[in-house]
């Protein structure tokens, strides 16, 4: 459970920092401050060891915050193996700013996240848009996609490329 929640803060790559980082500085909030996750409702599954919330699901560690529809953990000797966040997920950090999209999934064992589904990334007045986020979170690389280019001319939805707009003396 320790690790559900590092996969969410990772989330929060700063979009003004999505160039290659040191391993050495951290992506992620304090992994050893307690977790609380709050949600309508909890199943588990024992069969396939499997958790999950569902319904307004609220995941805080120290200060950084995940919400979402639906957030589901698998185990694998007893061990956090996967975190999947479903549906609206929001991850906020005061430090690292906030991360939107439909979909997040933490694997603890290669330590990677991937966002996907409409993703912006907001850091003060700073914004960068994709269709899919992936962190290393041992490597420290962080690769924001852009997705398939929109059949629909003059659309702007799924434009196939990334964007962003930075703010000179932005915070």
């Amino acid at each position: 459970m320790k690790y559900a929640l590092i996969a969410l803060a990772a989330l929060t790559v700063p979009a003004s920092s999505l160039q290659a980082q040191p391993a050495a500085k951290p992506l992620v909030g304090d992994s050893n401050a307690p977790i609380t996750i709050s949600s309508d409702s909890f199943q588990a599954d024992l069969n396939s060891k499997t958790g999950t919330w569902a319904g307004n699901v609220v995941v805080v560690q120290g200060d950084m915050k995940l919400r979402a529809n639906s957030v589901r953990m698998s185990t694998v000797n007893g061990k956090a193996d996967k975190v999947m966040a479903n549906g609206n997920v929001v991850v906020d950090s005061p430090k690292s700013g906030i991360v939107t999209g439909e979909t997040g999934v933490y694997a603890v064992v290669p330590r990677t996240v991937v966002m996907s589904g409409n993703v912006v990334l907001k850091k003060g007045r700073d914004v960068m848009r994709g269709t899919q986020l992936t962190v290393n979170l041992t490597t420290g690389q962080a690769v924001l996609g852009g997705g398939v280019k929109s059949q629909t001319p003059g659309s702007t939805q799924n434009s196939g490329r990334v964007q962003g707009v930075f703010l000179p003396n932005s915070q």
